[in-house]
């Protein structure tokens, strides 16, 4: 990363000297996951792969089979467990403060403030931190009623974007074409809301790990929100993602990091996972939303892609006590996606209760997301159910590898997309392409 303060900011794939910890990391420590999503899965996989001991709740059944699932209070669970270090998945948790909780019993925790927490929980409280620092973003207008927001209407073209103001699941952003369309969502989003001119180009995530002071910076990766193919259909959760080093230049990478990330967390103090949801723009990169968490497909595709050498446990820790002043992660040089199965009904209210089949018989990784064992065995229990992942010695090879992976697994109602990295395909296309089951 030409021109970035080297004493303050790391990068995944560089190597540099490792902080020793307090804790002897390296002969396995105890770690608690709070949440049992994809996301969640994925962290544990990669923790075990490193020889940690993985404590998790709620977690889910692929989360038992590399470790220990409890339910109960989180903190009550900490105090009983005694773990060296926690990691905060899901959103809802880091905005009721669970990490300030943490830290006040001396825990160590992966995880913003609960004031911090609302650069997700709150898109107020984030365009207008974003307006402060003068952080590249669509033009938008703050409404506290839907009388405000059905007034402020008129000063946008079409399209235009709703933003329900809270915690939505992914699920709280409409893109409205016309009058008629923007004035609907804001009845069924608000009343609080923000309302942003439509910004066009390609979606790309960018994720870092921070300790309040200095940052390791993933390569970016590039989700697909909505359920259909060619980004049609409502917006979900997130129904795939991949990871390559080539999605960013060198000098997008470096606006990313000078114009968006080094602002928010020099002004904030933010600490833990920090996610940019960008759009590429004509006038270069600019914030569509933050997030204060792995993302969710985006974490199964970046840690399947570190290297096996790799110290995520350590980093974690490091950003945790404060003591990022560096790491030696590296990524593999081969791309690596993830393709979500969901249930029937989803992004709506999802069916839950069929039968899971094919997961053993399936070559590529899965990560469990809305599963549960029932009376027959594995069953769905949500919306997004499964994370095949995989990599491969080139997109086209990674795609192919995943939707093989597919073609083994079935339940009632199976739906997932189809073109999860095609936007790469088209940049970078491949001399030959594996069928993918299309």
């Amino acid at each position: 990363m030409a021109g970035a303060h080297n004493h303050d900011i790391v990068s995944i794939g560089h190597s540099i000297n490792i902080l020793t910890c307090a804790v002897n990391w390296h002969c396995g420590v105890k770690i608690f996951i709070i949440g049992g999503g994809g996301r969640e899965h994925a962290i544990a996989w990669r923790l075990a792969r490193e020889g940690h001991s993985i404590y998790a709740a709620p977690g889910n059944p692929g989360i038992a089979q590399i470790g220990t699932v409890l339910s109960g209070d989180y903190l009550d669970l900490a105090k009983n467990l005694g773990p060296d270090l926690t990691v905060v998945g899901p959103e809802a948790p880091l905005a009721a403060g669970i990490a300030d909780q943490f830290r006040a019993a001396n825990f160590a925790i992966v995880g913003p403030t609960r004031e911090l927490a609302q650069l997700e929980a709150s898109k107020i409280y984030a365009k207008q931190l974003m307006q402060k620092l003068a952080i590249p973003t669509a033009r938008f207008v703050q409404a506290e009623t839907t009388e405000a927001a059905l007034a402020a209407l008129s000063r946008f073209h079409y399209p235009v974007a709703v933003k329900a103001d809270g915690l939505a699941t992914g699920k709280g952003v409409i893109i409205a074409h016309d009058l008629q369309a923007a004035e609907a969502a804001v009845r069924a989003l608000g009343p609080r809301l923000v309302i942003e001119e439509f910004l066009a180009g390609e979606e790309v995530s960018f994720i870092v790990l921070a300790d309040g002071r200095r940052f390791v910076a993933f390569d970016s990766t590039q989700d697909h929100k909505t359920i259909g193919d060619g980004d049609t259909g409502p917006n979900t959760g997130g129904m795939g993602a991949y990871s390559d080093g080539r999605i960013l230049t060198g000098q997008e990478t470096q606006s990313i990091i000078e114009k968006i990330i080094e602002p928010v967390i020099s002004a904030t103090g933010f600490t833990g996972f920090l996610y940019a949801g960008l759009m590429m723009t004509a006038d270069g990169p600019k914030v569509l939303e933050f997030n204060v968490r792995l993302g969710d497909p985006e974490a199964q595709a970046i840690l399947h892609r570190l290297d096996d050498a790799a110290d995520f446990a350590t980093a974690l820790m490091q950003a945790a006590t404060g003591a990022l002043r560096a790491t030696t992660l590296h990524s593999k040089p081969e791309p690596s996606l993830c393709v979500v199965l969901a249930a029937a009904g989803y992004p709506g209210k999802p069916r839950v209760g069929d039968p899971i089949h094919g997961i053993e018989d399936c070559p590529a990784q899965v990560f469990h997301a809305g599963t549960r064992l029932g009376a027959r065995g594995l069953e769905t229990a949500g919306g997004r159910v499964l994370g095949v992942t995989a990599s491969g010695a080139d997109l086209g090879s990674a795609i192919g590898n995943a939707y093989a992976g597919i073609a083994k697994i079935h339940f009632e109602g199976m739906q997932y997309r189809r073109d999860i990295a095609r936007k790469g395909l088209k940049r970078w296309p491949p001399a030959t392409i594996e069928a993918t089951g299309t």
